[in-house]
C-alpha cells in the first residue's frame, strides 16, 4: 500500500480500508498484539509465561484473548502431559505471518518513546 497514490482509485481505496478493518478485528483489544509479541519472542510459551509477560491482564481475560487468537488460527495449543496438566502455545504458519508488523511496532515503539521522552 502506497499512502501517497498519485492517481485515486476509489475501488482499491474500499478494499484497502476494509482489509486494514478485518486486520483490527483480528487484533483488535488492549491485549492481542502483546501477546502475539511473547509467543513470537520465545516461539513456543506456556501459560504462565505468557501472563507475566502481558503485564495487566488477568488470568481470565488472557484465556478468552488466546482462544480468539486460536479461533483466527493464529496460535496453536498443545497440551502437554506433565504433572500438573500445563498448557504450551505457539504461533501457527499463519501466525507467522506478523512477525514483520511486530518487529516494525518494536522499532516504531522505541523511536516514538525516544522522540516523546527526549
Amino acid at each position: 500500500m502506497d499512502c501517497q497514490l498519485k492517481e485515486f482509485d476509489k475501488d482499491q481505496h474500499k478494499k484497502e480500508m476494509m482489509a486494514v478493518q478485518d486486520s483490527m478485528d483480528v487484533l483488535n483489544g488492549k491485549w492481542k498484539i502483546a501477546i502475539i509479541s511473547s509467543i513470537c519472542y520465545y516461539n513456543k510459551r506456556r501459560f504462565s509465561d505468557v501472563l507475566n509477560d502481558v503485564k495487566g491482564i488477568s488470568n481470565k481475560m488472557l484465556s478468552k484473548e488466546l482462544k480468539e487468537l486460536e479461533l483466527n488460527q493464529l496460535i496453536s495449543r498443545t497440551v502437554m502431559e506433565t504433572q500438573p496438566i500445563s498448557v504450551q502455545y505457539e504461533l501457527t504458519e499463519h501466525g507467522l505471518t506478523l512477525q514483520t508488523i511486530i518487529k516494525n511496532l518494536t522499532i516504531w515503539g522505541f523511536n516514538h518513546r525516544e522522540k516523546i521522552t527526549g
